[in-house]
């Protein structure tokens, strides 16, 4: 969601990611009404991030934006188009939280509940997203997904969606579909001037906490 430090810029606003369960109260926690969402932005195409998407491009008229490799997730409603069939990273717990749904969906043989749609804005890698109110700028992080992207502010705030988390601590996220291309991401960020880091999943931490490989 959006997350600007101090007062509010304007009264455009800007949805990072929105998740399922929050279709009544994303416009009144962003603080904006039905034609002030000025984009929805999209750190890759996971049900849990993609999921209201549709829902809030009709409600609120906004232009959904994915990098172009994790677009056919969005297209199909399918969490595996562009993934290896088999992940670097997949941790047990993970596996765990996440074996009921994958139960649910084999006996019903259908997928997850998830309205597939075509985006209207492909991003890439240093995209300026000024045009849309927001002094912010798309920075590719593959690893989780081959299109996974971060979003950096001109205050140094990162939402980075799920290259990492915060549950415990800074961390990988326990879904890493290409394990060297999410160590490259990490390093990457060590250089771009991040001041906080906003995970998908957990708390936000400052940039000196980023699980540097090698460090």
């Amino acid at each position: 969601m959006n997350r600007s430090r101090g007062k509010p810029r304007g009264t455009s606003a800007h949805a990072v990611a929105p998740s399922k369960g929050v279709r009544r109260s994303v416009g009144a926690a962003a603080g904006c009404g039905p034609d002030d969402l000025r984009l929805i932005v999209l750190t890759h195409g996971d049900v849990d991030h993609a999921g209201n998407c549709a829902h809030l491009r009709r409600t609120h008229h906004a232009p959904i934006a994915i990098h172009r490799h994790d677009a056919e997730m969005v297209r199909s409603g399918g969490m595996t188009a562009g993934r290896t069939d088999k992940p670097d990273r997949h941790t047990l717990a993970f596996r765990f939280l996440t074996w009921p749904s994958g139960l649910l969906s084999t006996i019903t043989k259908t997928g997850p509940n998830f309205e597939a749609f075509e985006p209207d804005i492909l991003l890439e890698d240093e995209q300026d997203l000024s045009a849309y109110g927001l002094d912010g700028r798309v920075v590719h992080l593959p690893g989780h997904s081959s299109g996974s992207i971060g979003l950096l502010t001109g205050d140094g705030d990162l939402f980075c969606g799920d290259l990492l988390v915060n549950v415990m601590r800074p961390s990988l996220h326990y879904y890493i579909d290409d394990l060297v291309q999410a160590h490259e991401s990490i390093r990457k960020l060590s250089g771009l001037g991040v001041e906080t880091v906003y995970p998908g999943h957990g708390k936000p931490f400052p940039s000196s906490e980023l699980p540097i490989p090698g460090r």
